[in-house]
């Protein structure tokens, strides 16, 4: 048991780096720390994100109360790959990434139980291009920005009564964000540079709770509630200027860079709050839906100030379940599939030239058996919109494919011959 831990621990350590990678190709990312990941399984996902149902083989990342109710050790890891349509009112480009979303071990204690993994929590990863005409010609900016932040959480679980249980969520947060600007003048064999970096760090909790009863014989009535109060990171920030000159092939050489000085900074990352029910027939099917307030009209960017951007309050609503013909019927494997579908609607709380910024999301997909385990593959995708094209925006039209494994093991058993 002690070397499946270690070997588990290891695991993360080498994702961490794999993490770090771009995991969105949206202009949004620019504002505040990047656009926010989704933190929960595949399995969340295809039902529209809800994570309000636990179950004793799945791994819930949403709600750290969920954990108390695993039976068997669970690792979980998932990746998804997103092609983006680019819109504006005269042009559109395609864009498209691939990232490991997370990566998790779930370990059951009686009627404790205890999780561990890591999660990108934001991701920044964007080109832009401004031309603008001067008296001395045309002027052309490009913005380029990477890097995000990663979650690294401890969770415990513990259920109080068969039908409560409450849990918390430990989490170190760490990463980087590199946004660089650079301009150019035609007939100008120079051009300027400027490159803004912030090395982000900082700790925070969540805390939930599910309660879950019987309405009927058949029906059972799952709720849930999380809370993550308002979070403190340290952004040790560094900018440098530099005038560069184009090779042959492409690249930049800077003939004179300096160093800018400029003060770290402090800042909140705004308090968040998720209700959500459902009812279902148990190993059967379930309904769900969930609503989530986020204060970030308290939320200001990392070291600079936009004139023409607002933080509001942010929501979120999403609606989902899941639909399984007959989990035990071994006789046919499709009747043990489970089949999942959702939707959900986020108002991001940006504002952008007076514009809200929107995203819709439809998704759908199911989950596998691994022959005849509770094991299982997990295969599914969405569609949806982010953004406008009115006020000069940019309209983003997208498509995810997203996957995970979800692996059960009993790690303590007692032997009966030694």
């Amino acid at each position: 048991m002690l070397k499946r831990i270690i070997v588990t621990v290891l695991v993360l350590f080498i994702a961490s780096s794999a993490m770090a990678q771009e995991g969105t190709t949206s202009p949004y990312s620019f504002y505040g720390i990047g656009s926010l990941k989704f933190k929960g399984t595949a399995e969340n996902r295809m039902m529209g994100g809800i994570g309000v149902l636990s179950d004793s083989i799945h791994l819930n990342l949403q709600n750290p109360a969920g954990v108390a109710e695993l039976r068997l050790v669970n690792f979980t890891v998932g990746a998804s790959h997103k092609e983006t349509r680019l819109k504006t009112d005269g042009d559109s480009q395609n864009a498209s990434t691939t990232s490991l979303d997370y990566i998790a071990v779930g370990i059951p204690m009686g009627k404790f139980g205890a999780s561990f993994g890591l999660i990108p929590y934001t991701s920044v990863g964007y080109q832009l291009q401004t031309e603008a005409q001067n008296e001395a010609g045309q002027s052309i900016t490009r913005y380029t920005g990477t890097g995000g932040i990663n979650k690294a959480f401890l969770t415990l679980g513990y259920q109080i009564t068969p039908k409560l249980s409450f849990g918390v969520d430990a989490n170190y947060n760490f990463g980087n964000i590199e946004n660089k600007a650079l301009s150019a003048q035609e007939d100008v064999e120079f051009s300027t540079r400027e490159i803004n970096k912030s090395d982000i760090l900082g700790f925070s909790f969540n805390f939930g709770a599910t309660y879950k009863t019987m309405v009927s014989e058949e029906l059972e009535l799952a709720t849930s509630l999380t809370y993550t109060p308002e979070t403190d990171f340290t952004s040790e920030n560094t900018r440098s200027l530099a005038t560069i000159v184009f090779l042959g092939d492409g690249s930049e050489n800077a003939v004179d860079v300096r160093d800018i000085p400029v003060s770290d900074t402090d800042f909140s990352f705004p308090s968040q709050l998720t209700v959500g029910a459902g009812i279902g027939k148990p190993k059967n099917w379930f309904v769900g839906a969930e609503y989530t307030s986020q204060k970030t009209s308290n939320f200001t960017n990392r070291t600079f100030t936009l004139e023409n951007v607002e933080f509001k309050d942010a929501s979120k609503y999403r609606l989902g379940g899941f639909y399984i013909p007959n989990y035990n019927g071994y006789g046919s494997y499709w009747k043990r599939v489970v089949y999942r579908a959702g939707m959900r609607f986020e108002e991001t709380g940006i504002n952008v030239n007076g514009e809200d910024i929107n995203e819709f999301g439809i998704s759908f997909g199911v989950g596998l058996p691994v022959s005849k385990s509770f094991s299982n593959i997990n295969l599914g995708f969405e569609v949806g919109r982010r953004g406008t094209k009115e006020a000069g925006l940019i309209q983003e039209n997208f498509f995810n494919a997203f996957i995970s494994l979800s692996l059960n093991d009993r790690w303590f058993q007692k032997r009966l011959i030694d």
